[in-house]
């Protein structure tokens, strides 16, 4: 008879190696992930608040203008598109594809009351800039303090 000695641990890396396989395709890191993701395209959005508006900034690289849609719904923007991908070539070889195409749209939540006729929308360089004024109602107001 052998003895094996115990290792209390041993199925905690075991545990562990698993968890670290799921967060890995999750987020990337192995082939996983284009096989999942392959048909969906959900563009990059930064949201930045200040006291009188909301700054949405998307990254739309290799889109024209006319590709894009933007409109607002009660307390949500909306933006979509389609980037179409090009026309392939029959005597190519790709040995990676890794850019996604195909139609996309992202619904936004606004975080308060807007002036939906001031919105104003820039494209340069392949990003969307959307500035969406707040109500005045909603705006902080500062009150100076007077001294005595």
């Amino acid at each position: 008879m052998n003895l094996v000695k115990l290792d209390p641990f041993r199925e905690v890396g075991s545990i562990r190696n698993e968890v670290d396989q799921i967060f890995d395709s999750f987020f990337g890191r192995f082939p996983i992930r284009r096989r999942i993701l392959d048909s969906v395209w959900v563009p990059l959005v930064d949201i930045e608040e200040t006291k009188d508006h909301i700054l949405v900034r998307t990254e739309l690289p290799g889109m024209k203008k006319e590709e894009i849609t933007i409109s607002l719904n009660g307390d949500h923007l909306f933006l979509s598109g389609e980037r179409k991908q090009e026309k392939e070539v029959k005597d190519k070889t790709y040995l990676r594809i890794e850019r996604s195409y195909g139609r996309f749209e992202r619904v936004i939540p606004l975080p308060t009351e807007i002036e939906k006729d001031k919105v104003k929308a820039t494209y340069q360089d392949g990003v969307l800039e959307v500035i969406i004024p707040k109500a005045e109602k909603v705006k902080l107001k500062e009150i100076d303090i007077e001294v005595k």
